[in-house]
């Protein structure tokens, strides 16, 4: 199959708003470059920045569109199975995954992730939709299909455009710690104190965003639970999670049917619900604003039930 991505000539905005102004037309809002595959195309004014919500804990449903993810590799690279499987779960982000980021995963090209993401994503309007990639060209054909998050396991390093594209776009951008590649992440992973050097790679990593033009609020952050860490490395951040919540980014935390809840439990990943449910609980409690999750209602179940106790409290202290 071949990679290579068609481009289109895209013409400077500034040219066409004179040409509009010219014939009486009024000034537009913001626009972005106007593609112009051979006919004029309508403007389009550019949507406000996304800013994440902080009233309450979201849940993120994953969906992998990929036949080799370690949980649900295959049961969803159907178009029509993967957008009913989005609609049904009921999550307030659906995070859209092309391309599995598995130790040992084979490595996708950019034009087979985007066969796969995008005719999902252009299915799921009404949705508030996340891309999970480190591609730019594929968070932007995302974006352009209607998502509005891109949700970058490398923290903007992989690919130079990524922080171009967010910033274009006005996307939300989730930015996680990895100590190496997902190829070579699970090799006797080492820290000095694994806390403060996640925390240091993240506050790193949102003012380079800034830098580039990012909205501070545009921003979240995700400590990469299981992403080079062994077991004790992810419980030792799980335990002091509050230490990362003063980083002003709202905290993601992504645990769900991990290989360190197989080690403790002995379970294979689709018998996890109930680790995964516990350390979604304990991330909650301890500041996490969004939780990733496989198994959506549960989640959002427990997730209630902690905002009910910690709502309880903060009125009984008042």
């Amino acid at each position: 199959m071949s990679c290579r991505i068609s481009s289109r000539p895209i013409w400077p905005v500034a040219p066409v708003i004179k040409i509009m102004m010219a014939f009486g037309w009024p000034a537009p809002a913001k626009v972005s470059a106007v593609k112009l595959p051979g006919r004029w195309r309508t403007l389009q004014p550019m949507a406000e920045p996304f800013r994440w919500n902080r009233s309450r804990v979201l849940v993120m449903g994953i969906l992998n569109v990929t036949p080799d993810s370690f949980s649900d590799g295959g049961r969803f690279a159907d178009v029509t199975r993967a957008v009913a499987r989005a609609r049904a779960m009921g999550a307030d982000i659906v995070d859209v995954g092309g391309e599995s980021t598995r130790p040992g995963a084979t490595p996708v090209c950019e034009a087979e992730e985007i066969r796969r993401v995008v005719p999902v994503v252009e299915r799921l309007a009404g949705l508030l939709v996340s891309v999970d990639t480190t591609k730019a060209a594929v968070a932007e054909a995302a974006l352009r299909a209607g998502a509005r998050i891109v949700n970058d396991i490398s923290a903007l390093r992989f690919d130079a455009r990524m922080a171009e594209v967010v910033r274009e776009h006005r996307a939300g951008v989730v930015l996680m710690h990895m100590q190496g590649t997902p190829a070579t992440m699970q090799a006797r992973p080492q820290y000095t104190e694994v806390v403060r050097e996640v925390r240091d790679f993240l506050a790193e990593r949102i003012e380079f965003a800034v830098a580039q033009g990012i909205g501070r609020d545009q921003i979240a952050i995700d400590p990469g639970i299981g992403f080079g860490k062994t077991v004790e490395h992810n419980l030792e951040l799980l335990a002091r999670l509050e230490e990362l919540t003063g980083l002003g980014c709202p905290v993601l935390v992504g645990a769900s049917r991990k290989s360190f809840l197989g080690k403790i439990t002995g379970r294979e990943p689709a018998d996890r619900l109930a680790g995964s449910v516990a350390v979604a609980t304990w991330a909650v409690a301890r500041g996490a604003r969004i939780v990733r999750a496989h198994d959506v209602a549960e989640t959002r179940d427990a997730v209630r039930v902690v905002e009910s106790l910690q709502t309880w409290c903060e009125s009984s202290r008042s």
